[in-house]
């Protein structure tokens, strides 16, 4: 029997396909499965945050990759911001030297238009914050660690079930095998 490495990498399947839990018995999508594919089961996801049952195996390039997308995303909200600032500065210059201009009649018939043109363009700020916003949380995958390793007892109850399979199928093998058996005695007494 080749040997069974303890890395287990999570993988989910449909609701429809659900089956019970290793541990609990409660139907669960999420599936503790080997990279060569000999050992896979079924396990809850509130299991995998057992220190008990399995440890993360934690890639430091993913953790990495993950830091950086982080600070690049800091990043790009501090320029953002900056620039809605000077947006808004801009703005406010721009009005304040019409205000001056305009006579107080045309500065009250202004201000009221402003007014409105300033909030629905507030509004259509906000919904577009708000559909990045979304947009950027959908688009995020999921932080959950995705590789595993079992605990020693859960590892072993792996192989020597693993092992009672295999010893089934050699004895399946024997057994079909007429040599196995005794021979009927032949001569005559």
């Amino acid at each position: 029997m080749a040997s069974l490495t303890n890395v287990y990498h999570l993988r989910r399947v449909a609701d429809t396909s659900a089956r019970p839990c290793l541990i609990c018995y409660k139907p669960s999508t999420s599936v503790l499965i080997t990279p060569d594919n000999k050992d896979f089961f079924y396990v809850c996801p509130k299991h995998l945050q057992d220190r008990h049952f399995c440890s993360p195996i934690i890639d430091a390039e993913r953790e990495a990759a993950r830091l950086k997308e982080q600070q690049m995303a800091e990043e790009i909200e501090k320029v953002k911001k900056e620039y809605e600032e000077k947006q808004k500065r801009k703005k406010e210059r721009e009005k304040s030297k019409k205000d001056d201009k305009d006579d107080s009649k045309d500065k009250d018939a202004k201000d009221s238009k402003q007014s409105k043109e300033s909030e629905a363009n507030e509004e259509k700020e906000r919904d577009e914050k708000i559909d990045a916003i979304k947009k950027g949380n959908a688009a995020k995958p999921d932080d959950s660690q995705r590789v595993f390793a079992l605990h020693k007892t859960f590892y072993q109850m792996r192989i020597d079930r693993l092992k009672g399979i295999e010893m089934a199928k050699r004895n399946q093998e024997r057994m079909k095998n007429p040599s196995l058996f005794p021979s009927v005695p032949s001569n005559d007494l």
